[in-house]
């Protein structure tokens, strides 16, 4: 690859006039920046740019040959729509020169406006797969702010199979340790989702980690509690590996900071960038500007999942370097809600009552499920070890049993679907051709676009598409998905105008446990004694992360290496179900449950939906004895997801 000047693209953050301006002066190529109501940045009311000013800053940035991209990368309720539209017009006609997304319906209302906007896909969107990729550009987006667990060598793969899009990669600030698009703690526990630009940051809290089995507090061989704060990214270092990994746009992260931080760091990419460009074999690291850099760090550094998955040495554990807490420990919320029990009923489009499905984590849950009222089986997917995988074997089992009773049987598949796992799931749906079960479930726009292509079996969508608007629906149908569940920060008036506003049929979550994040690292196996070649069962244990307060947060290790960090109450909607039989299904999540306590609950809202049910009280008593934690109604104790 020989360089020039337009080789790569150093990417600066603004929050406000003095710092865009400051950013440009320093060097930048292009700026990015929000508006005053759909970004990711929404918790300091004096940031971001009102209508008047962007039109200004399109303006100064072109007049001074550079690009200027403004970010709607927040997920849109129903009742904002009108305004986006409005929006995304305006965006239009002051000629920015991209905008970057999260939400699919940005992408469907551009298409359906007719508007000449050119996007960007957001972190949040998870994007990892070439699949991902060519479906998103069907749609006009031609560059992908792409996963941060990603390496840079999966990353040069991903451009190598398609060379006809924009590699866009975090290489300075602020990181999260949760997938992107995967963390909703914010949301349900505050009302303020990290997935809407208002994060309060639960992974900047120290926590102790405790065996669940006896009940212990471990000691740690790390130095400090604060076992999910993940240092900044910097790749500063690292500018030839970025270059040559097919990395076109360096995102340097940063919009709340002030002018003369953003200036410093752009001035010194700046002169790294294009000291590599001019002369890559005389190329040496500045170690001037690395001491500046480095004085002036917010966090201490790592270089994250760039050069390889990162230890314990990407955590900082003291927390003496965090510039900020936005929030502290907070109690979940319990079963009581005064306000709630007033609210209207989802309308119900006909008077077919609500399908029950299932989640199973192995083939006995399945069976418990089925022979306690399950309408359809969900199965396969992320399962908590220890349980195993499910086999081929075990889903044709049970999709004969289920169907021998009229039982529906949907194939699961992860959220998250690396190269190799792409590789996987194009041969499980080949298998499934043969099996025919009554429909897989993707978790990513790439995993869907594989499935469908792969087979004729009806394809739906996880919560992991974090659905939160009628508009997304139109664009999951478009491309053959026919149904979805719920994002899991919906509060309940924003579900039942999502429902009662989609022509897609949508399930609800009403009872299991719920995930507040998902990870690539494995924070037992960093925090405690580990070698996989001596202990390799630690990852078959149960841990959980006790907060400040004794929260208990459950930690799943899945077959695929990731982590999954539960919420202290599991979720039930029990005391309110009757608002909810409207939907089109409801959803009991069981993969951390006993087959007995399954087969309980599916008893329970079976008898729910048929109207049998004596004593709802009693059978919440039941519930409450059985279950593993405490039982509360999440994002459902507030009115609004802000």
């Amino acid at each position: 690859m020989l360089l020039t000047k337009k080789s790569v693209e150093l990417l600066a953050p603004a929050g406000n006039w003095e710092t865009f301006v400051a950013a440009i002066d320093a060097g930048a190529d292009a700026v990015y920046l929000g508006g005053k109501h759909f970004n990711m940045r929404m918790l300091k009311s004096d940031a971001n740019f009102d209508n008047e000013t962007l039109k200004k800053a399109v303006e100064y940035a072109h007049a001074h040959d550079a690009l200027l991209y403004v970010t709607i990368n927040n997920l849109i309720s129903d009742d904002e729509l009108p305004a986006l539209e409005e929006y995304l017009k305006y965006l239009n006609e002051i000629q920015v020169d991209a905008i970057l997304i999260q939400d699919l319906a940005i992408a469907q209302l551009v298409k359906n406006l007719g508007l000449k906007l050119t996007m960007h896909a957001s972190i949040m969107m998870n994007s990892h797969n070439n699949a991902a990729i060519s479906k998103l550009k069907e749609y006009g987006i031609r560059r992908v702010v792409v996963s941060r667990e990603m390496s840079l060598k999966e990353l040069s793969e991903l451009k190598a199979a398609d060379r006809d899009f924009e590699l866009e990669y975090f290489v300075h600030g602020d990181m999260c340790i949760c997938e992107s698009g995967q963390c909703i703690h914010s949301g349900v526990l505050f009302a303020n989702s990290s997935n809407r630009g208002r994060c309060m940051k639960a992974c900047r809290w120290p926590y102790k980690i405790m065996d669940e089995a006896t009940g212990e507090i471990l000691p740690t061989k790390n130095d400090g509690d604060y076992v999910l704060a993940l240092k900044d990214m910097c790749m500063f270092r690292n500018i030839p590996d970025l270059i040559q990994a097919g990395i076109y746009s360096f995102k340097i992260e940063g919009r709340m900071r002030s002018a003369d931080f953003v200036s410093n760091i752009v001035s010194i990419y700046r002169r790294a960038i294009d000291s590599y460009v001019a002369d890559p074999m005389g190329y040496q690291i500045n170690e001037d500007d690395w001491k500046n850099l480095y004085e002036n760090r917010v966090r201490d550094y790592s270089t994250c999942f760039a050069m390889d998955k990162p230890g314990s040495e990407a955590i900082g554990y003291s927390g003496k370097r965090e510039p900020r807490f936005f929030s502290y420990a907070a109690k979940e919320a319990d079963l009581e809600c005064d306000w709630l029990k007033d609210e209207a009923p989802i309308k119900a489009k006909d008077d077919k009552k609500p399908k029950l499905i299932v989640k199973a984590a192995t083939l006995a849950h399945a069976r418990q499920a089925l022979q306690n009222g399950a309408d359809i089986l969900l199965i396969g997917g992320e399962v908590y070890r220890p349980n195993k995988p499910w086999t081929l074997a075990e889903i044709e089992t049970i999709l004969d049993e289920a169907h021998e009773k009229n039982v529906k049987v949907i194939v699961n598949t992860p959220r998250t679907t690396l190269k190799d796992q792409c590789s996987e799931l194009q041969q499980l749906c080949r298998d499934l051709n043969e099996i025919q079960p009554d429909g897989i479930m993707a978790g990513n726009l790439g995993a869907a676009s594989i499935i469908y292509d792969c087979t004729a079996i009806p394809v739906f969508a996880d919560h992991s598409f974090n659905l939160f608007n009628h508009v997304a629906t139109q664009f999951l149908q478009e491309n053959g998905i026919v149904g979805a569940t719920a994002s899991y920060e919906m509060p309940y008036p924003q579900v039942r105008t999502l429902i009662e506003n989609s022509a897609m049929p949508i399930a609800i979550t009403v009872h299991g446990n719920v995930e507040a994040m998902i990870s690539d690292n494995n924070i037992p196996a960093m925090n405690l004694h580990y070698n996989p070649l001596e202990n390799p069962d630690l990852n078959d244990k149960h841990f959980a992360l006790v907060d400040t307060i004794g929260g208990k947060h459950s930690m799943r290790m899945d077959q695929l290496n990731r982590l999954h960090i539960l919420f202290t109450h599991d979720l039930c909607l029990l005391p309110y179900i009757d608002k909810l039989m409207g939907a089109a299904a409801w959803r009991i999540e069981a993969q951390d449950y006993t087959p007995e306590l399954t087969g309980l609950l599916t008893n329970i809202y079976r008898q729910v939906i048929d109207g049998t049910l004596a004593d709802k009280n009693e059978a919440l008593s039941k519930i409450q004895k059985e279950s593993p934690r405490p039982l509360g109604i999440g994002v459902y104790r507030h009115k609004k997801s802000y």
